[in-house]
């Protein structure tokens, strides 16, 4: 009998339309991660306003940067009178990171007949949130039905968020700041459990260890190149690490 249920059960599947899968996969606006990035998103909301960001310009950030920390380096480097060169080199070293999760993501998501422009334009989307729900649902989705189950979960992951951020800008001054900074902690604090979580090896622990000792000290060294030097530097430790590691398991 078990065995006779598995087919249909396959057949259930394969029968799913790529909208449904889109639907399947924008329904997880409402698990935990989504919810603790719009809380993120209040505290951002109350950040560009107090710094002279306009609405228009807060929501626009939200929607085409999408990275929650690219856009609060943004509106530090607005604030700090960075020239426009400037500011875009902020954003940019911030977003790095994001490069080796795109490159491990776009394989999973890929399917036998996905288009590259496809998945050009999925990878927009790819932030911490998304790739951490994506990781761990992606494996339960069918192969050739990934893009459409990720495009729901992303597209209405960054829409929603710019809602809540026009909604939250305009009634910003409702909110004492305390509130604001409270809400932003959550976010770093999810990701750091998030990420530890869902690590598939223990050089992604030991990189994040060395990171979190380490922003200390480059911080004291170098405030202005804190976050540049510990990713340099962590990166530097975890490479030696998987080095040994290798060493040793050969020998």
């Amino acid at each position: 009998m078990a065995d006779s249920g598995l087919p249909s059960h396959h057949a259930d599947e394969n029968v799913r339309t790529r909208f449904s899968w889109f639907l399947s996969g924008a329904s997880l606006i409402t698990s935990i991660p989504a919810l603790i990035l719009m809380t993120a998103h209040v505290g951002f909301a109350g950040f560009a306003s107090e710094n002279g960001v306009t609405l228009l310009q807060a929501t626009f950030m939200v929607a085409i940067i999408w990275a929650l920390p690219a856009n609060i380096v943004l509106i530090g480097a607005i604030a700090g009178g960075y020239s426009l060169f400037g500011a875009a080199i902020a954003v940019g070293l911030s977003s790095i990171r994001l490069m080796p999760m795109v490159a491990a993501f776009v394989p999973e998501m890929r399917g036998p007949k996905t288009r590259k422009i496809t998945l050009l334009f999925l990878s927009h989307f790819i932030a911490v949130t998304a790739w951490v729900v994506g990781m761990e649902r992606l494996k339960h989705v069918p192969r050739d039905m990934r893009t459409s189950y990720f495009a729901g979960l992303g597209i209405t992951l960054t829409l929603t968020n710019t809602l809540v951020v026009a909604v939250v800008y305009v009634l910003s001054t409702d909110f004492p700041p305390m509130v604001f900074a409270a809400l932003f902690f959550l976010t770093p604090m999810y990701f750091l459990t998030s990420l530890w979580g869902s690590a598939r090896d223990r050089s992604v622990h030991v990189a994040m260890v060395s990171g979190l000792l380490l922003f200390p000290v480059m911080h004291s060294i170098a405030p202005a190149y804190d976050l540049l030097l510990t990713g340099v530097a962590g990166g530097i430790v975890t490479m030696a690490y998987v080095h040994l590691a290798k060493r040793s398991a050969a020998g």
